[in-house]
């Protein structure tokens, strides 16, 4: 049994796992923030429904989430000794950070959210959930900055003493040009999780509400109370999350253009392997559809837009794209001999899911507004409808997809250009170990999986009064 291969396989399990959770912990918290706002300035008992049924979904992401969090940290010195021995003084600094400010920051705030209800006086209780919401995003800034140094190493020396990565400029951590594209995406990414998690709940229950209220009016009796009050609860809250949406999905594109920008100077291997991009191209060419040969590559077959790769990656209809053969013999010549490409069907093919499942969202967020601008929240015989409790998943497929993408696409370096993967793990962990784990955290997982979407879609289909009432204390 390969060691390297399960401890791989066990931290793309977690990391997946985990980042399940992320996206909608920083969007949601966001939005409940807004909803609760909109509760202290208007006097609206009906924001105040909504902060606390959209506050009790988040509390059960957000305990998912810790759970899953702690458990990755665990590996780095179990599973990849190595690697923590390498950069470990570098690394440990911005995680150091992320735990004593941002997270207990969130943690703390949160649990005075939770309990301050009939403690606190409204604007101190909004405020609560404010720091709850900044506490989270800049959770995810400090791990950010720590990952950015794997892709973007700088700031450092190598101690030649020991051979070991050392900081001597944390400024330059802090302004690495990678975490400047990636904290974005991921915070709008977090928007749009968040967004498409309200609008498709919303969706179904406005959908279920409206197939009431017509075999009520089938059988000659009117509309109840209850049902009118839900009714409304839902068209506010889809009013909320599409625009929320809308305004993650477009932004997520946006930073995300820049991304790709940024990707083709400091990691063109990845750039070139999510195009299947085998010979460099000036003006270089988009693929559509690729069927490629990686071990003499080439292309099988494949439909290519002429000189749009460029105009993605240059704004402008010229401008070299280099190809992986080329960048494969620059690396042996820089780093010595070696495979230095990654996974090109893997990587190709996630970076076609995460835009193709970002499009998607864009489109359907914006036929969500286009709903609320015409006051059309009512159809109950609209697949579109339908589709939307669907839609959740998009987000999923797309955040996962993108750090499939953005991990493997730096493939085989742990730390780009200084540490191979390979020699990262620990040595004296035997495959036989790291397989139980393996097989372990995978069932702990699975069961909490279920339990966790269990939770969220039986406080989801929940009367709206019921929960505000009981699920968080105070009313």
């Amino acid at each position: 049994m390969n060691s390297l291969i399960l401890a791989r396989w066990q931290f793309a399990i977690t990391t997946v796992y985990h980042f399940f959770f992320v996206p909608l912990t920083l969007g949601l918290a966001l939005l409940v923030a807004v909803m609760e706002t909109s509760y202290v300035r208007t006097g609206d008992e009906m924001w105040k429904r909504m902060t606390k049924f959209w506050g009790k979904l988040f509390l059960i992401n957000f305990a998912m989430g810790v759970v899953t969090g702690i458990v990755q940290e665990f590996q780095f010195g179990m599973n990849w000794s190595e690697y923590s021995r390498f950069v470990g003084d570098i690394f440990g600094a911005p995680l150091a950070i992320e735990a004593l400010m941002a997270f207990f920051l969130e943690s703390t705030f949160l649990g005075i959210w939770l309990f301050g209800w009939d403690k606190l006086s409204k604007r101190l209780h909004a405020l609560t959930i404010w720091l709850v919401a900044i506490g989270s995003n800049l959770s995810a800034l400090w791990i950010l900055i720590a990952n950015s140094f794997m892709h973007e190493p700088v700031g450092y020396v190598i101690n030649p003493a020991t051979g070991r990565a050392e900081m001597n400029d944390f400024g330059a951590l802090l302004a690495n040009p990678h975490v400047w594209v990636q904290w974005p995406h991921v915070f709008f990414s977090g928007l749009a999780t968040a967004g498409f998690f309200m609008l498709g709940i919303s969706a179904y229950r406005l959908l279920k509400n409206q197939e009431s209220s017509d075999r009520s009016q089938g059988s000659g009796a009117s509309p109840s109370t209850k049902s009118q009050s839900t009714n409304l609860f839902f068209r506010k809250s889809f009013q909320v999350a599409a625009a929320a949406a809308l305004i993650g999905s477009l932004m997520v594109g946006l930073v995300g253009h820049s991304q790709a920008q940024h990707m083709v100077q400091a990691q063109p291997m990845k750039m070139a392997a999510a195009e299947a991009l085998w010979d460099s191209e000036d003006p270089a060419s988009l693929s559509l559809f690729t069927i490629g040969d990686m071990t003499n590559r080439r292309d099988v077959f494949a439909v290519r837009i002429p000189a749009l790769l460029s105009v993605l990656a240059y704004n402008r209809a010229s401008g070299e794209v280099k190809g992986i053969n080329q960048l494969q013999a620059e690396y042996e010549k820089r780093y010595g001999p070696g495979d230095y490409m990654p996974f090109v069907v893997l990587i190709y093919w996630s970076f076609r899911a995460m835009v193709g499942a970002g499009g998607l969202m864009t489109l359907l967020a914006l036929a969500a507004l286009y709903l609320v601008w015409r006051n059309r929240l009512t159809s109950s015989q609209s697949l579109f409808w339908r589709a939307l409790p669907l839609a959740i998943l998009l987000p999923y497929v797309a955040n996962s997809s993108g750090w499939i993408l953005t991990e493997m696409g730096r493939q085989p370096w742990i730390v780009y250009g200084l540490l191979k993967t390979t020699d990262a793990v620990s040595p004296n962990v035997p495959g036989a170990m790291v397989l139980l784990s393996l097989a372990l955290f995978t069932l702990v997982y699975g069961i909490l999986m279920v339990a966790d979407v269990y939770l969220l879609a039986k406080y989801a289909k929940a009367d709206p009064a019921q929960v505000a009432e009981d699920a968080i204390p105070g009313s």
